[in-house]
């Protein structure tokens, strides 16, 4: 090959989890597989590949974002937090915990999703009432059909 192939790659600086980090990416590399693959952030799941399970839900710039329909590329100075990044180093988040104490999973697939959502109401609305949580909750999915314990889990972290 003449490296003509390093020709289609992009450069992209982004901060994921606090940690700034510089690389050349393919442009169409989605950032689910940036983040799963290239960086070995495996807590984002992939879960239906087309943006209406939450699987893959990220903060990108505090936004809750659809990292499965988002390129990589367009995150380029951006700060993005996956489900690792939002303990602080040994201390779990109230969200977190109250996910623990309140059985909001059940096998796993969905809840970094669903605690990423969770985080991000919280931050925008610290006391929702069970409606707001379930309106702002339903773009994410539970196979599990553990909602009542994802209600209750973002229930008893409100406040918090």
């Amino acid at each position: 090959m003449d490296g003509s192939a390093d020709q289609h790659l992009v450069a992209i600086e982004v901060t994921v989890n606090g940690e700034s980090r510089q690389t050349t990416i393919r442009p169409n590399l989605l950032l689910v597989d940036f983040l799963r693959y290239e960086l070995g952030l495996t807590g984002t799941k992939e879960g239906c590949s087309v943006g209406v399970c939450g699987a893959c839900s990220v903060l990108v710039d505090g936004k809750i974002t659809t990292s499965c329909l988002t390129l990589a590329a367009m995150t380029d100075g951006c700060e993005i937090t996956t489900a690792e990044g939002l303990a602080d180093q040994d201390q779990l988040l109230p969200i977190q915990q109250s996910f623990i104490d309140h059985g909001g999973f059940q096998c796993g697939i969905c809840t970094s999703g669903q605690v990423i959502a969770a985080k991000a109401l919280l931050d925008q609305n610290a006391n929702p009432t069970e409606a707001e949580i379930k309106d702002w909750m339903m773009g994410n999915l539970c196979r599990c059909t553990g909602y009542y314990g994802i209600i209750r889990s973002i229930e008893n972290a409100a406040g918090e």
